[in-house]
């Protein structure tokens, strides 16, 4: 995999990308890493390399936004999210790659649409309720594919935190939920040393990734780069579902 130009070719811009949603910037970009991933690599091995990753830019960016998280909103959240976890494990053997394929291409294809055409229409501030199903939805695709962005999003924007106040309750709800993947995905067999020493090569783009997006926050047309973001989803999906269905 490290000798292939395909892989490298994907998976450089697709951490870079990681890292700057990491950072707070474009929250919900990182949902195309996996997808983007997964044209070269097997989705299984695609979630497994990204993983360590995730939990080494949780704690670059966690520094930045620990103590403005919304504590309550993360008591509704991360049980919920845990539960999801449980049965994204449970039901994980019985996906073969040609269905994980079809799961990521419509994960991709649906939040790429959602993102553009009905992520702002939200206007009643949500339930607890509607929390916790967010919150289960999250932990599912943030298991399958580490894009857990557009159900948490669902929830917490209707809120209208303040945006650091968001962008902290995010990052923690992420840092904790990649700590706790790390459980059944080891039990899975999918943290060896081969996926680990791939992560670690790629580990310097996600630390320029963490800094570029933290540094461009308030320089940088984040509408414009999320768009952007959002439609290359909806092309990568459509790419999955054609594998998928087309082996």
């Amino acid at each position: 995999m490290l000798t292939d130009p395909l892989f490298w070719l994907v998976a450089i811009p697709a951490v870079l990308i990681t890292g700057m949603s990491k950072s707070g910037f474009a929250g919900g970009a990182g949902g195309l890493t996996v997808p983007l991933l997964a044209l070269a690599i097997s989705p299984a091995t695609a979630a497994a390399v990204m993983l360590p990753l995730l939990v080494y830019m949780d704690f670059l960016s966690v520094r930045s936004w620990w103590g403005k998280q919304n504590t309550a909103q993360l008591w509704i959240l991360l049980p919920a999210a845990i539960v999801g976890i449980v049965v994204a494990y449970l039901l994980f053997d019985q996906l073969n790659e040609q269905y994980l394929r079809g799961i990521l291409g419509v994960i991709s294809l649906g939040f790429g649409i959602y993102g553009l055409t009905l992520g702002e229409w939200a206007q009643r501030k949500p339930s607890a309720l509607i929390g916790r199903m967010c919150g289960t939805i999250a932990g599912f695709t943030s298991f399958v594919a580490h894009a857990g962005g557009p159900p948490l999003n669902a929830y917490l924007i209707p809120l209208r935190l303040a945006k650091t106040e968001y962008l902290g309750t995010a990052v923690v709800f992420f840092a904790v939920i990649n700590l706790v993947k790390l459980i059944p995905y080891s039990m899975l067999g999918q943290i060896n040393l081969s996926n680990l020493l791939i992560s670690a090569s790629l580990a310097p783009i996600a630390w320029i990734g963490v800094k570029l997006g933290l540094r461009i926050q308030d320089k940088f047309d984040e509408k414009q780069f999320k768009t952007i973001i959002l439609s290359l989803m909806i092309i990568v999906g459509l790419r999955l579902l054609w594998t998928a269905f087309n082996p």
